[in-house]
C-alpha cells in the first residue's frame, strides 16, 4: 500500500485524524493494524499481539445493548458514514493519509509540522503509520465489539481504535452496574465515611463531605484534576483508552451510575474524541489525563468532532448527545483507574509484533546477502538450551529462507558468521518472550477493575484497593522497550559487517566501484543515530517513582509513560531496519546467489520495485524512507511476510 500525506490541521483547525492541532503540531499514530480489513464486513486480519490472525467473528456475550443504532443511552450511534465524513472523524488513522496516489479520495486537511510524541518531526510529510485500514477509504468495520468486562483483546482494541468499530455492551453490564450503584447509594444515605465518596481525596481523605455537596464534589474532582498539558494525544490512543475505561467499568466494582457508561460507549460510537493532552500520569492511575475525558462528558473541556475541535458542549450538541450530570462518586470513575496505560500499550503490542514479523524478515535478507551459515538455526542446536523464543524465532527464519540455498549450511560462505548473524534467533526470540510478558501483563489491565475504592455488591460493602497500581505493567512496558533495543543494535551491525568486505567477501561499502565510492558506509552514521535514539528511550521508567498526595501516594509506575515511549522506540525501529533492508537488497545484487528463500525473494523484489541499485554515490535518505513507508509497512508486503512466518510457527 503506498503511503499518503498525513491531514492534521493547526491550531483551532481540528483534523481528519481527530486530535486537535495544539501548537500545530499532532503526535504520529504508531499503533495501527497489520492488515487490512474488508469493505465494511468485519476487521479481517486483526492479528494477536504476536500478529496471529484472530478467531473468526467476534463472539457476543449476552445481547448487545445498541439496539437499532441507538447506544444504551439512547443516543445516536453514528454508523454507516465514509471514513472521510464529517460525523465519521474516528474512521481515519491519526496519520489521515491520504490515498492520492492509489485513486482515493485525498484527504481535505494541510499537513503540518508532524510530530511523534517525543517532539521528532515525521519524515516526508508523513506519520508514524499509515498502515490502518480506514486510511486507504474503505468504510469502518460495522461488527460491533461487544464489551463485557472481561474478555477484551488487543484485536478489539485495535477494531475500535483504528477502523472506527462500534461498541456494545453485553447484556449483563447495565443490571451488574446498578447492583454496584444500589450499594453506593444506601453508604451516601447512611453517611458512611468512605474514600472519594463521602470524604476528600488523596491526602485531604480525612475531611467529611457534606451529603449535599457530594455531586458538586464528583464535578470537582473532574475540573480539578485535568492538568495535563503538551500535544494532544492521537485520536487511536484516546479511543484505546476510553474504551479501556468502558471494558474497566463494565467489570463492575466502580459504583458508577450505569448511565454514566453509556454516555462513555456514546462518546466513541458518535466518533466525539476528546482532546487529552500527552503529559500528565505518574502511573498512579492516569488521573490528570483521564479527567480530559471526564471534562467533555460533562460538556466542558474540547473535543474533537467532524475534522474540527470544538468546545465540549458544541461537539457533544453536534453529535445529538447531551452533557451528563454527575452523582456522588462518578466524577472519580471517569479519572481512575489506568486506561491509558493499557490502551496505548495495547496498541504498541499490536504493532511490535508486526515489528518483530519485519526484523525476522530483513535479517533472512541479509543472511542471504552476506551468505549465512543456517546451522546455528537447527533445531538440536537450539534444544539443548532451550532459550525462550530462540526456537520459534529460528524456525521462523528457516521459513523465510526456505526456497534458497542457504538451508543447506553447505552453501554458507564462512564456517561461523559474525554474533549479529549467528545469533540472531537468541536475540529475535527474547522478544518473543518479552511479547508474551506484556501479553500477561496487559490483559488483567483490559478487563479488571483498577478503582479505588471497589463496591463488593454481594456484602454491601465498600473497601480501600490498590489495583489501580501497573507495576507489572511497567515492567513489561520497560522489558519490551529493552528487547527492542536488542533488535535495533544487531541490526546496525549486520548492515556494517555488510559493508566491510573482509568480512561479507563483498565489495568495499557494497558499492560496485569499491573503495574509490562511499557507497552506504555514509548510511551506518544514520544507522548509529537511530540506534543511539532507541537506547535513550528504552532506559527503564518504572524503577524512578514520582510521588503524588503528601505522605499517602508515595510510589508510582509510570506505566503511561513506558507505553508512549514505545511509539516512537518503534517508529525508529522500522526506520532502521529499513537502511537494513536497503543495503542487504544490494548485497543480494552483489552476491548473485542463483535462488533466494521466499521471503527474501519477496522483499528484495518489493524493494527493487522502488529503488535502483546503487551505482555511483546518490542520496540514500530517501530511498530508506521509501522501503519503510512502500514496502516495510505495506499491507500486501506484510501480509505475504506473516503468511511465511505463521506457517512456520
Amino acid at each position: 500500500m503506498t503511503s499518503g500525506l498525513s491531514g492534521d490541521s493547526g491550531v483551532d483547525g481540528g483534523t481528519t485524524s481527530g486530535g486537535s492541532g495544539i501548537d500545530g503540531r499532532m503526535p504520529p499514530d504508531d499503533s495501527g493494524v497489520d492488515g487490512p480489513t474488508p469493505h465494511g464486513d468485519s476487521v479481517a486480519d486483526a492479528r494477536s499481539p504476536h500478529g496471529a490472525p484472530a478467531t473468526g467473528a467476534r463472539t457476543a456475550h449476552g445481547s448487545p445493548a445498541v439496539v437499532d443504532g441507538r447506544t444504551p443511552s439512547g443516543d445516536p450511534a453514528v454508523d454507516g458514514q465514509t471514513p472521510f465524513g464529517d460525523s465519521a472523524v474516528d474512521g481515519q488513522t491519526a496519520s489521515g493519509d491520504s490515498g492520492v496516489d492509489d485513486g482515493r479520495t485525498p484527504s481535505r486537511d494541510p499537513v503540518v509540522d508532524r510530530q511523534t510524541p517525543f517532539g521528532d518531526s515525521a519524515v516526508d510529510g508523513q506519520t508514524a503509520s499509515s498502515d490502518s485500514a480506514i486510511t486507504d477509504g474503505r468504510t469502518p468495520s460495522r461488527h460491533p465489539v461487544v464489551v463485557d468486562g472481561r474478555s477484551l483483546s488487543c484485536d478489539d482494541v485495535v477494531a475500535v481504535a483504528h477502523h472506527g468499530a462500534q461498541v456494545a455492551l453485553a447484556s449483563d453490564v447495565l443490571p451488574r452496574l446498578a447492583r454496584d450503584r444500589a450499594v453506593v447509594d444506601d453508604v451516601v444515605d447512611r453517611q458512611v465515611p468512605t474514600y472519594g465518596l463521602t470524604t476528600g481525596l488523596g491526602s485531604r481523605s480525612s475531611y467529611a463531605l457534606p451529603r449535599d455537596e457530594l455531586a458538586e464534589f464528583s464535578v470537582r474532582t473532574v475540573r480539578g484534576r485535568a492538568n495535563a498539558v503538551g500535544d494532544p494525544l492521537p485520536v487511536p490512543v484516546v479511543r484505546a483508552a476510553v474504551l479501556a475505561r468502558v471494558n474497566g467499568i463494565a467489570s463492575g466494582g466502580s459504583g458508577v451510575r450505569p448511565e454514566i457508561l453509556s454516555r462513555l460507549v456514546a462518546l466513541l460510537n458518535s466518533r466525539v474524541h476528546p482532546v487529552v493532552p500527552e503529559v500528565g500520569s505518574i502511573g498512579a492511575s492516569d488521573l490528570c489525563q483521564m479527567a480530559h475525558v471526564g471534562l467533555v462528558v460533562i460538556g466542558e473541556g474540547r473535543a474533537e468532532f467532524g475534522g474540527e475541535v470544538l468546545d465540549g458542549a458544541t461537539a457533544l450538541r453536534r453529535a445529538g448527545l447531551t452533557p451528563a450530570e454527575l452523582g456522588p462518586k462518578d466524577g472519580h470513575v471517569l479519572c481512575s483507574a489506568s486506561p491509558l496505560a493499557a490502551g496505548q500499550g495495547a496498541l504498541a503490542l499490536h504493532k511490535a509484533g508486526a515489528v518483530l514479523m519485519l526484523a525476522q524478515s530483513v535479517t533472512a535478507l541479509t543472511f542471504e546477502g552476506f551468505r549465512a551459515n543456517t546451522s546455528p538455526l537447527d533445531a538440536r542446536v537450539l534444544d539443548l538450551r532451550s532459550a525462550p523464543g530462540q526456537s520459534r524465532a529460528a524456525r521462523e527464519l528457516l521459513a523465510l529462507l526456505d526456497g534458497g540455498e542457504l538451508g543447506d549450511p553447505r552453501h554458507a560462505r564462512r564456517v561461523q558468521d559474525p554474533l549479529s548473524l549467528r545469533c540472531a534467533a537468541q536475540v529475535h526470540g527474547a522478544l518473543h518472550a518479552a511479547l508474551d510478558f506484556v501479553t500477561a501483563a496487559l490483559e488483567p489491565e483490559l478487563n479488571g477493575c483498577g478503582d479505588n475504592p471497589v463496591v463488593l455488591a454481594d456484602t454491601g460493602e465498600i473497601l480501600s484497593s490498590g489495583n489501580f497500581h501497573t507495576p507489572a505493567l511497567a515492567l513489561a512496558f520497560d522489558t519490551l522497550a529493552l528487547a527492542l533495543t536488542q533488535i535495533a543494535a544487531i541490526s546496525a551491525e549486520r548492515m556494517r559487517r555488510l559493508l566491510n568486505p573482509a568480512v561479507s567477501g563483498l565489495s568495499a561499502n557494497l558499492s560496485p566501484y569499491g573503495p574509490e565510492r562511499s557507497g552506504f558506509a555514509p548510511l551506518a552514521k544514520t544507522a548509529q543515530a537511530l540506534v543511539a535514539e532507541i537506547r535513550m528511550l528504552s532506559a527503564p521508567v518504572c524503577t524512578d517513582p514520582r510521588h503524588g498526595a503528601d505522605a499517602v501516594e508515595d510510589d508510582s509506575t509510570n506505566a503511561a509513560l513506558g507505553a508512549r515511549r514505545l511509539t516512537t522506540m518503534l517508529v525508529r525501529l522500522r526506520q532502521l531496519l529499513a537502511v537494513e533492508a536497503l543495503v542487504a537488497a544490494q548485497a543480494v545484487d552483489l552476491a548473485a546467489p542463483s535462488a533466494l528463500g521466499q521471503g527474501p525473494a519477496l522483499l528484495h523484489r518489493a524493494i527493487r520495485e522502488l529503488v535502483p541499485p546503487l551505482d555511483d554515490d546518490r542520496p540514500c535518505g530517501a530511498d530508506v524512507e521509501r522501503v519503510r513507508c512502500d514496502v516495510l509497512e505495506s499491507d500486501d508486503v506484510q501480509n505475504a511476510l506473516r503468511a511465511i512466518v505463521e506457517g512456520a510457527s
